[in-house]
């Protein structure tokens, strides 16, 4: 059976997409990555700036973001004791794939609400 033409190119495109999507699944790690990005640095600071997100789901998804060296925890040893998230250098790459959704939903919105 011979492969379709097309396959390849079709499947070396669908496996890093795959990646993406399987490290930031889900509705709140991209807005986690643009709260901090924006200065947001505590725990409390990121849940506020994130409407609807709640305080369980905000750590699960910090840790998740960690294990994939997109953020950072540091811990700061005064009193009290404060937790603070930065980004890794490794964030920075999704800076032009976030502008790009950006614009992206803006046009969209656009053209089918006209807003």
């Amino acid at each position: 059976m011979a492969v379709k033409r097309g396959y390849n190119d079709c499947i070396s495109t669908i496996k890093p997409v795959r990646d993406f999507l399987d490290v930031m699944n889900g509705k709140w790690k991209l807005p986690i990555i643009v709260s901090i990005g924006v200065g947001n640095d505590r725990f409390v600071d990121i849940q506020e700036s994130i409407p609807g997100i709640t305080p369980k789901v905000l750590a699960k998804e910090l840790k998740e973001l960690e294990q994939h060296q997109l953020i950072k925890r540091s811990i700061i040893q005064d009193y009290p004791v404060k937790i603070i998230y930065t980004h890794e250098p490794y964030a920075a790459t999704l800076t032009p794939i976030i502008y790009a959704m950006k614009d992206w939903g803006i046009n969209h919105r656009k053209k089918i609400f006209g807003e």
